[in-house]
């Protein structure tokens, strides 16, 4: 099967039941958001400025668990911000998996073996010996860290860690290859993280998942060998979606970076030419999802939204009307169900009726439009049918030009700093004393997990925009 066979029957099981007993609208996934601190400052995202990312500002883990049941999604799809800041994470999965959900953890990676190692911590035996000397002999985790783990105290013996599990995905925020990824976080070096991470989860028995948005500079065959490359490291699946030009993100996009939305987001004809070979995709990957949805996407047929099938809940409250427009907040999820007017949003055959839903494809609106028949046609139930139960593609043969492939840029010297460091390097820039500072910076954060948590929860981009500073300050000497 394509997807796990326990999961794909909650799934049906769940939409059965809402149609026998006629349901209007039922959540399909629940979009939790626990806070919206972050350790990066991803271009494209503007959950770092939309909400508070003060870490006093997050919901609490009793809320979290009475929301999850109150709109009774199957899954439950946890973001933010980095949800592995939220303080409770553990105790959060620990409780949705004692209520039966199918939990996707949604994170940039950055902290994911720290994570892992307080799982390998907590479980120590002889037996998992063999897991621990694999993972070292990988360079996954280091000897000092494996006689930690080996010596734990009873406190890391007794915490609540993040077990692996059937019902839960790692679901790695992936935008590219390396150059691509690392210049869309802006900052370098997270791309090698997330691998390392995925490896790590792999080995130790989690399932992991990838999740990536494409933007208008994103080459379409880079996300083919991203597949490719993602898929020989036996990744379990992959969401992929366009991006899409919501009010928070332009804002962001404005006045931090100072880029037009324009250069940056996908127009509808856009998305359609970026996705013309997802069904393709699909046949030779684990794509999550529909295909009547990758049929939206490459333009062969048209959906209507459906975004209250995957509804969002944050420190605000419910969400309306999606996860990414924001028109007001509500206290109970039938509230919000009952009080916004959903025929006042999306697209229906090819005419938003909002303008800001113009340019929207993505799969928090659409992709549940194909599971619940909406705009149904000949033969949709089938290709679900099909597509779900049919056989897991094989993973892609690894090899070393694939590596080379997906490793082009910090790793070859190219990261998205490369001028900049070049800049530095100069006669000129030694002579005013950028160079021996930039050194130094590079010194202090040799200890790259260390370095891409260093401004947590900060969404401080002082060390890019010093760098900038810098490259800007030494060309005007020239």
């Amino acid at each position: 099967m394509r997807f796990p066979l326990a999961l794909t029957m909650k799934i049906a099981s769940h939409i059965v039941k809402h149609k026998v007993r006629k349901t209007p609208k039922f959540a399909m996934v629940l979009q939790l958001e626990p806070l919206h601190t972050c350790n990066l400052t991803c271009t494209g995202c503007g959950r770092i400025r939309e909400y508070s990312t003060n870490l006093k500002d997050m919901v609490p883990l009793e809320k979290c668990l009475a929301v999850a049941m109150e709109c009774d999604a199957p899954m439950v799809s946890i973001c933010g911000g980095e949800p592995l800041i939220y303080p409770k994470i553990e105790e959060l999965i620990a409780g949705l998996l004692e209520q039966g959900r199918v939990i996707y953890v949604c994170t940039n990676g950055v902290f994911m073996r720290k994570k892992m190692r307080d799982y390998l911590a907590a479980i120590y035996t002889a037996e998992t010996e063999p897991t621990l000397k694999k993972l070292v002999a990988e360079k996954l985790i280091s000897e000092k860290e494996a006689d930690a783990i080996r010596n734990a105290n009873d406190a890391a013996r007794k915490k609540v860690v993040i077990r692996p599990t059937k019902w839960m995905y790692w679901n790695v925020h992936v935008d590219g290859l390396e150059f691509t990824h690392d210049l869309i976080v802006e900052r370098e070096g997270v791309f090698k993280e997330c691998v390392e991470a995925i490896k790590m989860a792999k080995i130790c028995g989690y399932q992991v998942a990838t999740n990536t948005t494409v933007y208008k500079e994103t080459d379409v065959k880079e996300l083919e060998d991203m597949f490719k490359y993602l898929s020989s490291l036996e990744v379990d699946g992959h969401t992929i979606s366009p991006g899409y030009e919501y009010d928070a993100a332009k804002k962001d996009m404005v006045s931090r970076l100072g880029k037009q939305p324009e250069d940056f987001f996908l127009t509808r004809k856009m998305t359609r030419q970026k996705f013309a070979k997802i069904e393709e995709w699909g046949k030779m990957f684990t794509i999550f999802g529909t295909p009547v949805y990758q049929e939206f996407l490459a333009g062969k047929r048209e959906l209507t939204c459906t975004a209250w099938a995957i509804p969002t809940y944050n420190v605000k409250g419910w969400k309306a009307p999606c996860y990414l427009m924001t028109d007001g907040h509500y206290d109970g999820y039938t509230e919000m169900l009952t009080k916004v007017t959903w025929d006042k949003y999306g697209v229906v055959d090819g005419v938003a009726r909002d303008p800001r839903c113009e340019n929207c494809m993505v799969h928090c609106g659409y992709d549940p439009s194909g599971a619940l028949g909406t705009n149904y046609q000949r033969g949709d139930n089938w290709k679900n049918f099909a597509y779900n139960f049919g056989s897991k593609p094989k993973p892609y043969p690894a090899s070393s030009e694939l590596v080379k492939t997906a490793f082009n840029g910090v790793t070859i010297g190219k990261g998205h700093l490369a001028e900049a460091k070049a800049v530095l390097n100069s006669p000129r820039a030694a002579m005013n004393g950028a160079q021996a500072a930039f050194s130094r910076k590079e010194e202090t954060n040799h200890n790259h997990e260390a370095h891409v948590g260093s401004h947590c929860g900060t969404s401080d981009t002082s060390e890019r925009d010093e760098l900038l500073a810098k490259i800007s300050a030494n060309k005007k000497a020239e």
